[in-house]
């Protein structure tokens, strides 16, 4: 394939005005220290169909021993067998500000060589933080959105049915300690780092307070000091702030799916005039089995051989003149009515910002 971007002489660049997009405080930026904590567990799945672990899992049939010792009951660990139990890793989010009493949805995975966790009750099982305390405790029936079934030697299997929800599964017993109403400043994090819409933020946040209480660190964090009428009164702060419209400008941005010929871009995305000269050229290899026979009477032997042929086949290169302003999905639509693959759409793309003619981030995914 051979592709050619040529700028046309005098190249004009089309700079749109960017629009401005109305959010909400809350929808563009994270209060910082507001957030959840990943809490993690090893337990024991049982009640399975035959699906279980197999009894080469020792981690299974260890698991299962200690169990039925800590229910006063000794069984010699050879004598086990666990196709009916599995042995699961237990996952969870603890949301902020959670307290004992509270429930949250936990996620099992089975850690061994199950075949499904369909119809499974997972057991008491510890949930865990980094700091090594337990956060909260899990147990439940699993929810499992795929089937596994095999007989004869033949099996079938749906969706992932080694791993499971139970909503509401978890009881928190341990909150995270904090007292939010002691604060003395708010940080926010904007979604995505911008000098002009930090600066909006600030400007929009002392209009509402009506001081300089707010001001902007980088392009990504805002601090707002608590003015003396919310001292002790963060949250209220907090409500009053996290709806307050702010103008956010958006970025030239171009998201190109090769696999699918997806172009997505934003509507202020223009291209500078440029001239497209797009061609392909193939080269076929073909091998066709002969026999070669030598003379009656003589002293050669049959011989089979391979005959080779090359094909090379050069398409007509297609020609495209962009006009300056011409934006990004107009192209796409050209290039594709041109007969242009998305694999070649994406060069394309590609070729058109090295020459500098798209003023816009490109991703290509």
């Amino acid at each position: 394939m051979r592709l050619v971007i040529a700028l046309l002489a005098g190249l004009m660049l089309v700079a749109g005005t960017e629009p401005r997009v109305e959010a909400r405080l809350r929808d563009v930026a994270r209060l910082q220290g507001v957030r959840g904590n990943q809490l993690l567990g090893y337990g024991v799945v049982v009640g399975l169909d035959g699906t279980g672990d197999k009894d080469q899992t020792k981690f299974t049939v260890q698991s299962l021993t200690n169990l039925l010792a800590r229910q006063g009951i000794t069984i010699n660990p050879t004598q086990v067998k666990v196709k009916n139990v599995a042995a699961v890793m237990v996952t969870g989010e603890l949301p902020a500000f959670a307290k004992p009493g509270q429930k949250m949805d936990v996620t099992v995975s089975s850690t061994g060589d199950a075949k499904s966790l369909a119809g499974g009750t997972l057991l008491m099982t510890p949930l865990h933080a980094p700091d090594g305390q337990v956060y909260a405790v899990a147990q439940g029936p699993l929810l499992v959105g795929g089937f596994s079934a095999s007989a004869g030697g033949s099996s079938v299997t749906k969706n992932h049915p080694t791993a499971g929800r139970i909503p509401d599964g978890a009881l928190v017993e341990r909150g995270v300690p904090g007292d939010f109403n002691s604060r003395e400043s708010l940080r926010y994090s904007l979604q995505e780092e911008d000098f002009t819409t930090a600066v909006r933020v600030v400007e929009t946040i002392n209009g509402e307070l009506g001081d300089r209480s707010a001001r902007a660190l980088d392009a990504r964090t805002i601090e707002v000091a608590l003015p003396e009428a919310f001292k002790g009164r963060a949250v209220e702060l907090v409500a009053r702030l996290e709806n307050l419209p702010v103008q956010l400008q958006s970025k030239a941005r171009v998201v190109v799916n090769e696999k699918t010929g997806t172009v997505i871009m934003g509507s202020d995305v223009k291209i500078g005039a440029v001239s497209i000269v797009q061609g392909g050229l193939s080269i076929a290899v073909s091998s066709t089995p002969q026999v070669s026979q030598p003379a009656p009477l003589s002293q050669g032997r049959t011989v089979a051989a391979d005959k080779k042929d090359l094909t090379v086949n050069e398409e007509k290169p297609k020609a495209l003149a962009i006009q300056p302003g011409v934006s990004v999905g107009r192209l796409a639509e050209m290039l594709q009515a041109a007969g242009v693959t998305p694999r070649d759409l994406v060069a394309i793309l590609q070729a058109i910002k090295d020459a500098g003619a798209l003023q816009a981030e490109l991703r290509i995914l």
